[in-house]
């Protein structure tokens, strides 16, 4: 049940989060939100890391898990809001459901997870198709859409690989110590980064900006990533990046609804191949998983 639970919170996270970023947005610059959120985050996480008495190990293993996944927040997040001020969020997120490709081709070489069939290659097929339906929607976006599509494409590839690299490591650490762990890094390098290169307050911040940034602290930051850690430790790397064959219709349907973002023919093809595609991708597993039910029956 904790990790269905887990499981099941990760995905409405996941689907409002590129929502919460761009209502996130202090104007021309980016690093004041995700370093306000990344601060606050971490006052939550190391507030509830001495109320639950959880114990922050220090070993060697811990110590490179914590580099890892805390690298990997920083650059995934880095890419994500400066590509966010030039695509919608719905188109984030469908960006990021392309994370099991690049997670299976990432844990083929660093894990064991060496299970390359027909199915995965005709999966991987159709969601470079969808990539290419999305970039040539790029086109009529916006005059930096592709830039902020490519960026964000590089997002996922970090973020892909970040996860398999902490699942390498395998390290016995709960959930909440490597959340703390990787934000006692994330905080201060994305603290470093605003002083460098923006330095100033935004002159004021609306309400919609300021709960954005709470909600991102407390459920991106602090639950979305324990929940994270905790999945990543007890299921297989693509079983947790499965999770983004549901968010990115979820994030469109958001992002149109509340943020009034259109969504192209394109964009529409773009999703179906790269749904078709995941779908074919993890066919063998999501197919072991009805067996198991239905023979449990």
């Amino acid at each position: 049940m904790a990790i269905l639970a887990s499981y099941l919170s990760l995905i409405i996270i996941w689907s409002t989060t590129p929502l919460a970023i761009q209502w996130g947005s202090t104007g021309k610059g980016f690093l004041f939100s995700v370093m306000a959120r990344m601060v606050v985050g971490l006052s939550i996480s190391v507030l509830l890391l001495i109320i639950l008495r959880i114990r922050m190990p220090l070993h060697r293993n811990a110590r490179l898990t914590y580099i890892a996944a805390g690298l990997g927040i920083f650059s995934t997040m880095l890419c994500v809001y400066w590509g966010a001020r030039y695509i919608t969020s719905g188109l984030i997120a469908l960006l990021f459901g392309l994370s099991p490709i690049f997670t299976s081709i990432a844990a083929t070489f660093l894990l064991d997870e060496r299970s390359i069939s027909t199915s995965k290659n005709i999966g991987t097929i159709l969601s470079l198709l969808g990539l290419a339906a999305i970039f040539g929607s790029g086109i009529s976006l916006g005059e930096h859409a592709i830039a902020g599509i490519g960026v964000v494409l590089v997002a996922v590839m970090l973020q892909s690989l970040s996860l398999v690299i902490v699942k390498r490591i395998g390290a016995s650490i709960p959930a909440m110590a490597i959340t703390t762990g990787a934000l006692l890094l994330v905080a201060p390098l994305f603290l470093l980064s605003w002083a460098l290169f923006e330095g100033y307050l935004p002159l004021s911040i609306t309400p919609r900006v300021s709960w954005s940034i709470v909600y991102l602290s407390i459920f991106g930051s602090v639950l979305g990533f324990n929940f994270y850690f905790y999945l990543i430790k007890r299921m297989e790397a693509g079983q947790v990046a499965l999770i983004t064959l549901i968010t990115p219709v979820t994030a469109l349907l958001l992002g149109h609804l509340l943020n009034e973002e259109k969504i192209q023919l394109g964009i529409w093809i773009g999703t179906t191949f790269i749904l078709c595609g995941l779908l074919s991708h993890h066919w063998q597993t999501l197919s072991t998983g009805l067996s198991r039910v239905t023979s449990k029956k």
